[in-house]
């Protein structure tokens, strides 16, 4: 991929969600390695009990993003204005799948209106070219388990929106046309992935993974979109690097 501000403003459109139209040339289906994980991870569950935690507000989590000193060969800015800022910006067309669509757009999945987000931009020269990750990470804070709940409600979406589900949001539609189980990558306290193929307005699908982990009463969500992965055909894969760097600024 040549680093050029076509290619630039097609990949921050895509990490913004709702101007899929942008992607061209993205191969359907989802990634053959990502295995499936039907309820969140727990093989790490030794933080102590959320029961009396207290929710964070705004301010307070946007103080807990990754900044760039964190990952200093990266890029990290505010997040996207394409996406909503509260959960009421966005509808569904299935009550079931909204908590998968929130961790998608960076917006709390449980039930909390205070959050934050920012993007994370890593680069990587390949010959010539650049192949180019952006991953928005998003916060929210939860009152005694809510958080475990906000974890609960996105695995137990995955299997009613297999068959895909429409995002509205700011005045923009977009079509997920499947969804599937991802393997999680294990870190933090709990963790559950799942793998979505996006409709690019005829154009084709392109397939990307979300993440969300918990730490006690917080919880982090990823989305990512590899431009060089969608232009092959791969499944957009969120950088271990980013979540590793996040869950470390929550424990």
């Amino acid at each position: 991929m040549k680093r050029s501000s076509t290619v630039r403003a097609g990949v921050t459109a895509t990490v913004g969600m709702l101007s899929f139209a942008l992607v061209t040339g993205c191969g359907g289906g989802s990634d053959s390695d990502a295995k499936p994980s039907g309820s969140p991870d727990r093989s790490q569950t030794s933080s102590p009990t959320t029961a009396g935690a207290k929710a964070l507000g705004a301010a307070e989590l946007e103080k807990l993003l990754l900044v760039q000193s964190d990952l200093p060969r990266d890029k990290i800015t505010d997040g996207d204005d394409t996406l909503p800022r509260s959960r009421s910006e966005l509808k569904t067309d299935k009550p079931a799948c909204a908590p998968l669509a929130f961790a998608l757009t960076g917006l709390p999945p449980g039930d909390s209106d205070a959050g934050a987000s920012n993007t994370v931009t890593s680069e990587e020269r390949v010959g010539d070219s650049f192949d180019v990750t952006m991953t928005s990470v998003g916060l929210s804070s939860y009152e005694g388990d809510g958080a475990r709940k906000a974890l609960k409600a996105v695995s137990d979406g995955i299997a009613p929106c297999s068959g895909g589900f429409a995002i509205t949001a700011k005045g923009e539609k977009m079509k997920i046309t499947k969804v599937a189980a991802g393997r999680p990558t294990g870190v933090g306290d709990e963790s559950v992935a799942f793998v979505l193929d996006a409709d690019t307005d005829g154009e084709g699908t392109g397939s990307f993974t979300v993440e969300v982990v918990r730490v006690g009463s917080l919880v982090s969500t990823y989305y990512a979109v590899d431009f060089a992965s969608m232009k092959s055909g791969r499944t957009s894969a969120v950088p271990l690097a980013v979540i590793d760097a996040q869950v470390r600024k929550l424990k």
